[in-house]
């Protein structure tokens, strides 16, 4: 028997791997669909789907890859709150939104995180240009961005020009980019892997 699989072995390193890599990135992706669908409807991502889907993230990597797959799920969580904070604290981006990138790190890991942001920032570059002609506000963005340059320029914090908690500012709704980024990246790791 040395050097066969066994049936055991076969099932333990083949069929779930498999079967959970599929199933760990569906799962992703039908996360981030209802956090955009319920971010559009309400501008709000609610924590009883951003909560859950960290416990599932976690679980699924766990059950897919054991030990490691809660290691890489736990550091992805990890880094997707890490790196969105600052981001929270300018409040320049919602609670919800900070807690959907944790959720989608759990499921996708720390490997894979990076580009899901990357795109989900292209992404909502792009839904800010789109909304800021919609609603004709071209001459007023570029009066804040040549703020923004000048007070970089002389070392100096933008005054109140340019805040990011302005109520008249133009409001970027980032679970819809990051279901958009998600979904896609998902899909193309599922068309990959078959």
């Amino acid at each position: 028997m040395h050097g066969q699989l066994g049936l055991n072995d076969h099932y333990t390193s083949v069929f779930p791997t498999r079967m959970m890599k599929d199933g760990v990135w569906v799962l992703a992706a039908l996360l981030a669909a209802v956090a955009g669908w319920t971010d559009w409807r309400s501008r709000r991502i609610p924590n009883w789907l951003t909560m859950s889907g960290l416990f599932a993230g976690i679980a699924a990597n766990s059950v897919a890859w054991g030990w490691r797959g809660t290691k890489d799920a736990l550091l992805g969580a990890g880094l997707g709150l890490a790196l969105l904070l600052p981001l929270v604290l300018l409040r320049s981006l919602g609670g919800g939104d900070w807690k959907l990138a944790g959720a989608v790190g759990a499921f996708v890991g720390r490997h894979h995180l990076i580009p899901v942001l990357v795109f989900s920032a292209l992404v909502a570059g792009f839904m800010a240009v789109v909304l800021i002609i919609w609603k004709r506000r071209v001459i007023q963005t570029l009066r804040n961005i040549g703020h923004l340059l000048g007070a970089f320029a002389t070392l100096h914090l933008p005054g109140s020009e340019v805040t990011l908690d302005n109520p008249e500012s133009l409001k970027v709704p980032f679970g819809i980019a990051m279901a958009f980024a998600v979904i896609l990246y998902s899909a193309a790791q599922l068309w990959r892997i078959s």
